[in-house]
């Protein structure tokens, strides 16, 4: 059964999507808030989050960032806005998907079952990853530089990984912004460049001074063993 936490400020909307998701099989935890939505999703590790963007309290796209710094749970937002930038935005913020109300409940479920599909086959099919001395822990998300875990966010575990499997390739940040951020509508560069800064600073170096990052103007970045 999964567990499922819906955060969802209409009360009647909450309550009907409850009874169609219980109805699929589910487990429904649901909150009407976004802070409440924060602490039940730290606290009951939910298998996804269905979040409403117009939240009382919080921006739905800022209770999705809040979640991303701290956990990777698969997230589709469930919201009445349907204009491009605000899609962007979920996207950008770390959205897995993203549906437009009205919606039925079939459609909602089938979602569901496709993004934790799609987790669950990149999960069986990654191995660990070492290039020169940093290693990528796939099962744990967890990355270690010599011998020593690095404290890194969901999302640059992720930008990390996309990297390391792809040793001395140069990659874009359209591509980057595509495969790591699901996002495929570009005017996000600035998101992958603090998000390489700040992977840097984690890695010990810096883009003046750089190890296992290296910009090549231009056209993206590498990752590459300093060893090698």
């Amino acid at each position: 059964m999964v567990h499922l936490l819906l955060v969802e400020d209409d009360a009647r909307v909450r309550s009907a999507l409850t009874r169609a998701l219980s109805g699929h099989g589910h487990a429904v935890t649901s909150v009407g808030a976004g802070m409440a939505g924060l602490t039940r999703a730290l606290e009951d590790r939910p298998d996804l989050v269905v979040l409403d963007l117009g939240l009382p309290d919080l921006d739905g796209c800022e209770v999705l960032r809040m979640l991303r710094a701290v956990s990777a749970v698969p997230v589709i937002v469930a919201t009445a806005r349907d204009a491009e930038p605000e899609i962007v935005r979920a996207l950008d913020a770390g959205a897995d998907d993203y549906v437009v109300k009205p919606f039925g409940a079939a459609q909602l479920d089938a979602r569901i079952r496709a993004v934790l599909r799609r987790g669950r086959a990149a999960g069986a099919e990654a191995a660990p990853v070492r290039v020169g001395g940093l290693l990528i822990e796939e099962a744990g998300r967890e990355a270690f530089l010599d011998g020593v875990r690095l404290e890194l966010t969901p999302r640059e575990f992720d930008l990390l990984r996309y990297l390391a499997a792809r040793p001395g390739q140069v990659v874009s940040k359209r591509e980057l912004l595509a495969e790591v951020w699901r996002m495929a509508y570009g005017g996000g560069d600035k998101t992958v460049d603090v998000h390489l800064s700040w992977l840097r600073r984690k890695l010990g170096e810096s883009a003046h001074r750089p190890r296992y990052l290296q910009t090549v103007h231009g056209v993206g970045v590498k990752l590459v063993d300093p060893g090698a």
